[in-house]
């Protein structure tokens, strides 16, 4: 889609003028309307555009956030499930290493 492009007051006066030069002063209400309406239904064609635009957007940023949530989601129960598991295994371990240092100790008294 290109650019609108925007006109100063003076291209206006000038477009004015050829236009009254070539279709004569009778004419120019009914150019003039013309005009008017057609610059209506090209603005209204951008908002319908734009706004079709951010809807299909929305759905689309709807979905991400649900997946980057269920993304989270998944890390989190990973990431719990295993500091659990390297928990379960370390208890066994650090109980062995209390009970050697409880009989070190023993001995030595």
């Amino acid at each position: 889609m290109g650019t609108l492009m925007f006109i100063s007051g003076q291209e206006i006066v000038i477009i004015v003028i050829i236009v009254l030069l070539l279709f004569g002063a009778d004419k120019m209400p009914d150019i003039v309307k013309t005009v008017g309406r057609g610059m209506r239904e090209v603005r209204k064609a951008t908002d319908d555009i734009k706004r079709e635009f951010e809807e299909s957007t929305q759905d689309l940023r709807n979905d991400l956030n649900d997946m980057a949530d269920s993304v989270q989601k998944d890390v989190r129960d990973v990431t719990d499930n295993v500091r659990k598991d390297i928990e379960d295994a370390a208890k066994p371990i650090a109980d062995e290493i209390n009970d050697t240092a409880r009989e070190i100790n023993k001995g030595m008294k």
